[in-house]
C-alpha cells in the first residue's frame, strides 16, 4: 500500500485516455474538476464509469478523481471503467478475478478505421459508373 494511501491507474478505449486516483473517502467522482454527474452527459455513461467500484461493492469506500481527454462521451466513459478497474488491482490484488471475469480489464481495441484514398469514408466507395 502506497504511504499516502492513493491507488493511480491508466485507462483506454477508442481514442479517449482517462488518468483514475483513487483515494479513501465517502464516494465522490469528479471528472476534469467537475462532478461526474455534471460531466457525463447521460445515465448511461455514469453508470459504465462506475461499474468496477458497484462490482467490488466499494462504490462508498473511494474518492475517485479523473483527468480524461480524447475522443467523445462514449469513449471516455469506457477509458475511466478501465482505468478505474486498474486501480482497484493496485488496491487489493484478490479483486482482479471478478474484475477480469467481468471483461473491466481488458482494453476494448476497437478504434476508427482511417480513410483511404479514391474512396468516400473508410469502406464506402465513390458510385462506379461503367459509362
Amino acid at each position: 500500500m502506497p504511504a499516502d494511501g492513493k491507488y493511480a491507474a491508466t485507462g483506454r478505449r477508442k481514442s479517449s485516455v482517462a488518468r483514475v486516483i483513487l483515494s479513501k473517502g465517502s464516494g465522490q467522482m469528479t471528472i476534469n474538476g467537475r462532478p461526474a454527474e455534471q460531466y457525463m452527459l447521460t445515465g448511461r455513461q455514469l453508470y459504465v464509469s462506475r461499474q468496477p467500484l458497484e462490482l467490488v461493492g466499494a462504490s462508498a469506500a473511494f474518492d475517485v478523481t479523473v483527468n480524461v481527454h480524447g475522443g467523445g462521451h462514449t469513449g471516455q466513459s469506457g477509458a475511466v471503467k478501465h482505468a478505474v478497474a486498474r486501480a482497484l488491482i493496485k488496491f487489493d490484488a484478490e479483486l482482479r478475478a471478478p474484475l477480469k471475469k467481468a471483461g473491466f480489464l481488458t482494453r476494448d481495441a476497437r478504434i476508427v478505421e482511417r480513410k483511404k484514398y479514391g474512396q468516400a469514408k473508410a469502406r464506402k466507395r465513390f458510385q462506379f459508373s461503367k459509362r
